[in-house]
This record gives C-alpha cells, sequence and structure tokens, in this order.
C-alpha cells in the first residue's frame, strides 16, 4: 500500500511530516501527509511524484505496484538500530527486491525456487548440532572439504536472493523474507553490509543461512546465535581439514601459520582461533595466550586484511541480479532504458557494458 511505503520512505528520509511538507514546497500539507500515511486519502499523481523525489525513491516503490511486504526481518548488529536505520534497510531492500522480480519475470524464471539442502526445517535441541548440519549442507550440496572460495556466489547459485550494500554502521546484516500476494511462494533473501571487513561477511553469510535452514524459535535467541556461529564456523572450515592442515592436538600456534591459515580459510584471525577451541584442537589455556601475544587485537581489528580498505565491498559482491539484467538485454526481452533503470546506472554506461570495447584499429603492414 501507498501508506505503508510513504510512511517507510519518510522515516528512512529523517523528515517529519512537517518537513516533508516543506521539503515538496508545500504542495500538501502535514495533515495530508498524515492522511495518506493513515489510508484516509491517496495523493494525486502530481504530489505523488513530488514526495518519490523528496524522499529519494521511485514511484513505482511508492504505488507499491507488485504488493510485496519484508517478513521477520532479523538484523545482525553491533547494538540496537533505531527506527531510521532499520526504515533505510527495509527500503533499499523493498527496492531492490522489486527490480529482481522485474527482471526474473522478464527471463520467465522461478523467483522462489532455492536448492535448499533440507527437506524441512531443522530444529535444533541444542547450538552444537549445528556442526553436523554444516556437514550435511556441505555434503547435500557436493562442496566435498576444500575452503570455499566464494560464499556469496556460492548461495546465489543455490537460489538465495543475496544483497551486499552499505547498511548502517551497527548493522552486520539480516536475513528476512519477502512476503508475495496471491499465495505465491515467500522469497529468502540475505543482506550484507558490504562495509564491514571480506571475513566479517562471509561469516555473517554463514549465520544467515543457518537462519534459515531451521525452525523458528527452536532455540532461544541466545542459543540461536551460538548455533549460528558454530554453523558459519563449521562450514567455512570443516573439522576434517583443518584437524589435517593443523592438526588433531596443538599447544602452541605462530603467527606466520595463522596468517597463512586465515587466508587459505578466508575468514578472520579471531574466528579461527574460536573455531581451534571449538574442536579443541587448542585449550582454553592456548586460545587465552594466543589472544594475549600473537593475536593481541584480533578480537577488535582484523589483521592483514583479504580486502584492502580502498576495495571495501569490491571482492565476492552479489552478481547474480546484474547478470540477469544483461542476459534480459542481450535476449531484447527488456530495453536499453529498462536495463539502465534496474540497474540505476547511466544509459551510456550500459550500452558500453553491453557490447564491450570498442575494436582496435587493425594493423597496417606497409
Amino acid at each position: 500500500m501507498i501508506a505503508d511505503r510513504l510512511r517507510l520512505a519518510r522515516r528512512k528520509a529523517g523528515y517529519s511530516l512537517r518537513g516533508l511538507s516543506d521539503a515538496i514546497h508545500g504542495k500538501v500539507t502535514a495533515q495530508a501527509i498524515g492522511k495518506y500515511e493513515r489510508g484516509e486519502s491517496t495523493p494525486s499523481s502530481g504530489v505523488l511524484s513530488a514526495l518519490a523525489k523528496a524522499l529519494g525513491v521511485s514511484l513505482a516503490y511508492l504505488m507499491d505496484v507488485q504488493g510485496i511486504e519484508l517478513r521477520g526481518v532479523e538484523f545482525r548488529t553491533k547494538a540496537s538500530t533505531s527506527a531510521r536505520e532499520r526504515a533505510q534497510v527495509e527500503t533499499e531492500v523493498l527496492e531492490w527486491i522489486e527490480r529482481y522480480l522485474q527482471v526474473e519475470r522478464a527471463l520467465e524464471l522461478d523467483s522462489a525456487h532455492w536448492q535448499s539442502p533440507v527437506a524441512r526445517l531443522r530444529k535444533l535441541a541444542d547450538p552444537g548440532n549445528a556442526e553436523k548440519l554444516a556437514a550435511e549442507v556441505r555434503e547435500t550440496w557436493k562442496l566435498g572439504l576444500d575452503p570455499i572460495p566464494n560464499m556469496t556466489e556460492l548461495l546465489e547459485e543455490k537460489g538465495l536472493k543475496v544483497l551486499t550494500v552499505p547498511l548502517a554502521e551497527r548493522v552486520s546484516g539480516f536475513t528476512c523474507l519477502v512476503k508475495r500476494p496471491d499465495e505465491q511462494a515467500d522469497l529468502p533473501v540475505i543482506v550484507v553490509n558490504n562495509q564491514f571487513s571480506l571475513e566479517r561477511r562471509r561469516l555473517t553469510l554463514g549465520h544467515e543461512l543457518l537462519h534459515r535452514l531451521i525452525e523458528p524459535e527452536c532455540l532461544s535467541e541466545r542459543d540461536e546465535e551460538k548455533a549460528a556461529n558454530v554453523f558459519a564456523g563449521a562450514f567455512l572450515m570443516p573439522r576434517e581439514h583443518l584437524e589435517r592442515e593443523v592438526g588433531k592436538r596443538r599447544n602452541a600456534l605462530g603467527y606466520k601459520e595463522l596468517l597463512d591459515l586465515k587466508r587459505l580459510y578466508r575468514v578472520s584471525g579471531a574466528a579461527l582461533l574460536v573455531r581451534l577451541r571449538q574442536l579443541e584442537i587448542i585449550s582454553e589455556a592456548t586460545l587465552v595466550y594466543a589472544f594475549q601475544s600473537v593475536a593481541r587485537g584480533w578480537r577488535t581489528r582484523e589483521l592483514n586484511e583479504l580486502e584492502p580498505a580502498e576495495e571495501r565491498g569490491k571482492r565476492e559482491p552479489a552478481l547474480r541480479f546484474e547478470r540477469l539484467c544483461y542476459r534480459a538485454l542481450a535476449e531484447k526481452l527488456i530495453s536499453l532504458g529498462k536495463a539502465a533503470e534496474l540497474l540505476r546506472r547511466p544509459v551510456p554506461d550500459v550500452e558500453a557494458e553491453l557490447k564491450g570495447p570498442k575494436s582496435a584499429p587493425a594493423d597496417r603492414r606497409q
């Protein structure tokens, strides 16, 4: 409904009712906007256009032509999030998923299909059971024991919709379902903050995958987060592979060895040490000593990041939506203008990416 979308977009932009009225130069009063948000009246096309421009959203978003909404949004945060931050995230996701569904419809793809590794949601009795579930998922997806080179690509290949975008500083990521009208199947979505390190994003994706595989509220909130930690660690660093690389029992670990292992599994140094403790490869005393010596400060900052600060968010991005847009454009299922609209890029840039670099002049022999 226009009412819900307008209210969400206004919160995202940080406007009061009066502030939004001023932003559209008094085209309508604050009281009128309040009525729009309560569903008591509907704005004219001219007012709707002005509101969309002031709020920085598309007309299609405000009009809610697809009738979709987010359900079960579960933020993974450093701290509590404000209403405005939540509105910013939810607006971003709604706009993105609407564009995603448009291109999937053009290609006649089944939006709801994803290769879930479990026939039904699992009910975990204990957080430790997540270790076995991680091994089962790897086996079902035929991943073997080797480290996963690209978590984002893996989940997209399995049909999950993954969005990597800049989010509020306190939001690391979240999972949700997109509710569609007419009894269409819900769409599972995972959103990750690409302002965080690549190591953290990979672990967040592992966390969110676990939340998509287990029954809601089968564990307490605290235990569910513990299970997500176990699952992500086991999924990215399988027991058998890690024991082969490190050994089944260790009394000490060197700095260079830890860095090499971190690069091998593409995880944070702190997550690696915690995983070694989970598997009892190292003792609690060895873990504590490592954080006091060779791994000092690793729990609060990432050393030797896989992704340089200047390239933050550029490695392991979500690319499926972009690929589908160019596929639909190449097949002439959408126009160049529509592709630019979906991708939010200038028409000349999209055209250049479709056609590729211009051929260099042929060499002329004298």
